[in-house]
């Protein structure tokens, strides 16, 4: 089998999200596919099934180290990537459509996220010294922390025992140059994702929620969006109604096969 590491969200080798992409002839046993995604040790591992009709869409499934995952968009892009051209796939999260864009980025096309404000929870409060929380928001998945600056986003050192067993944490707050609409970081121990570089399915929820906070809430918005992990990457995010547009670009570092 075929296997690939994608730097994800960059062009630029040894920068944005590495993921894993496995081509399978097959669908295989889930509990193979976490010992690969193990193996490998990326945020997320991709596994898609390649041999099934030219014009039917793919099936694709996501593992961190530890657990399946119902969404991740950096590893959607790299096995995009890898495959080329325009790409379909089943998911857990539905069918998600993959295109190639005239300036050499992917876009994918996902769910929107949605979150409703609530009461920063103690535990993440606790884990995050050093900045200043002035809204908090919770979607299906997902704690989302805003701060008072970019700053204070690039700057944290969170405290990831008192992470380990809440939700996925996204920090993030307004851009800090012209023409970046905002900045993140997420942090997911949970599911044995210390940092996660760049996280495509985590811009589904900051899309709408930035969208409200900027007052730009129209179909076809779009926004310039930075992960500021210590690896970082850029993500161009497109409001479209239910649906979100990511788009980013990748490169391969690494091709091989899988004998185990």
């Amino acid at each position: 089998m075929d296997v690939y590491v994608v730097d994800a969200f960059t062009d630029t080798p040894f920068s944005g999200n590495p993921a894993g992409v496995v081509l399978l002839d097959a669908p295989a046993e889930t509990a193979w596919m976490q010992s690969v995604a193990a193996e490998l040790n990326h945020s997320e591992t991709a596994f898609v099934v390649t041999g099934g009709a030219a014009d039917e869409p793919k099936s694709l499934r996501w593992f961190t180290p530890t657990t399946e995952v119902d969404l991740c968009g950096h590893a959607t892009l790299a096995t995009a990537h890898v495959l080329g051209d325009e790409q379909r796939f089943t998911t857990a999260s539905g069918e998600l459509a993959c295109t190639s864009l005239a300036d050499g980025t992917i876009e994918m096309d996902f769910p929107l996220g949605l979150a409703e404000p609530v009461e920063p929870p103690e535990e993440v409060v606790d884990a995050l010294p050093g900045v200043t929380i002035e809204a908090c928001a919770q979607g299906k998945s997902w704690v989302l922390v805003q701060v008072a600056s970019a700053a204070e986003v690039r700057a944290l050192h969170p405290d990831l025992d008192a992470l380990d067993d809440a939700h996925d944490v996204i920090v993030t707050a307004a851009g800090d140059r012209p023409g970046l609409d905002f900045v993140s970081r997420v942090f997911a121990p949970n599911v044995g994702v210390p940092e996660d570089p760049v996280t495509g399915s985590a811009h589904c929820i900051l899309a709408s929620y930035w969208s409200q906070k900027l007052g730009r809430t129209g179909h076809g918005e779009r926004f310039a969006a930075e992960q500021a992990s210590p690896r970082g990457g850029e993500v161009q995010v497109t409001l479209r109604g239910t649906r979100v547009g990511l788009a980013g670009r990748a490169v391969t570092v690494l091709r091989g096969q899988l004998h185990a």
